[in-house]
């Protein structure tokens, strides 16, 4: 069984465009080999392992049983690399870690930033990488190790192996429109918002599943739902523009409401404060770096927990 031992990078990189197409011909010319040659290499590869990776059919091959469980961990040892790379770099450029920080849009606004400044702070010649996106997408990226961290709402997070999660906080979600809205000022009843049509996040979105809970427990049909968005930076275009509503975190909303760029509508919204928390590797190696942005995390959050208990 010392089948791994032959594997190499470009081994790994064959298999992946393998089961991305299906094809033996296509993988070849992407992967500038010859058709012959990567069927004999998968061929020794399979009786090395001693299992089939793919079904072979008239149209292409499927993956079996035995070849997900490889490309899933292929993907890993691919990104892994590409991580060692890429802070390999980071270090010859003069930079002593590189930690790259997932965010869902409940947490991009104000709060990653914050614990990312703190964090330079103390390492002034670190280096950030930030990406956002929805959770669900976020979790898997951390499990192929292309994230070291994610930040963002935990309402349909569900715990799994490799993984370890942290509460931060909890988040209420508020409605907002613009500025001079027909409603802005006034005391809103479920009737008044059921008169204009929404902005809402996609189906499966923490924030979303939380909006759609209030509306079943309130004995409500879903409003007018209009535009399905998970662009914050659309999202406010179109409110600034309309008589559209939405619901949004109450941490992001009040920033835009302090720069006048959205007004809070008196409406409260029942049972749907979120948790907010981050998520990272359960990894015996972990980088203290990345400790260290847990730390920075921990603390922003119980500074605005302080905050917000004296007000």
């Amino acid at each position: 069984m010392d089948w791994p031992r032959k594997l190499r990078i470009k081994h790994l990189q064959l298999f992946v465009t393998l089961a991305e197409t299906g094809n033996i011909s296509e993988t070849a010319r992407l992967q500038f080999s010859t058709q012959p040659g990567l069927s004999k290499w998968l061929k020794e590869l399979e009786e090395d392992m001693g299992g089939t990776l793919f079904e072979r059919h008239a149209r292409g091959l499927t993956l079996t049983l035995l070849g997900e469980h490889f490309l899933e961990r292929a993907r890993r040892i691919l990104n892994e690399t590409e991580r060692m790379q890429q802070s390999v770099e980071a270090i010859k450029a003069g930079s002593t870690h590189l930690v790259s920080i997932g965010t869902s849009p409940a947490s991009a606004s104000n709060f990653v930033p914050m614990g990312i400044l703190h964090f330079l702070r103390l390492y002034p010649e670190a280096r950030v990488e930030i990406r956002e996106n929805t959770m669900d997408i976020l979790i898997q990226k951390l499990e192929d190790r292309v994230l070291d961290v994610v930040v963002g709402r935990l309402d349909n997070y569900r715990p799994r192996v490799p993984l370890l999660s942290e509460i931060l906080y909890e988040e209420p979600l508020r409605i907002i429109a613009r500025p001079g809205h027909p409603l802005a000022g006034k005391k809103v009843t479920w009737d008044d918002l059921y008169r204009y049509d929404w902005i809402v996040w996609p189906e499966g979105t923490p924030i979303r599943s939380k909006f759609d809970s209030a509306i079943i427990a309130a004995g409500r049909k879903p409003p007018r739902y209009r535009i399905e968005s998970s662009s914050q930076m659309g999202n406010l275009y179109l409110l600034q523009h309309s008589d559209m509503l939405s619901a949004g975190s109450d941490k992001i909303i009040q920033d835009h409401v302090r720069q006048n760029l959205l007004t809070l509508l008196d409406f409260r919204i029942n049972r749907v404060e979120g948790p907010v928390g981050m998520c990272w590797r359960d990894d015996p190696y972990i980088d203290p770096a990345i400790l260290k942005v847990l730390g920075c995390l921990r603390e922003i959050a119980a500074k605005e927990a302080a905050t917000r208990r004296r007000a």
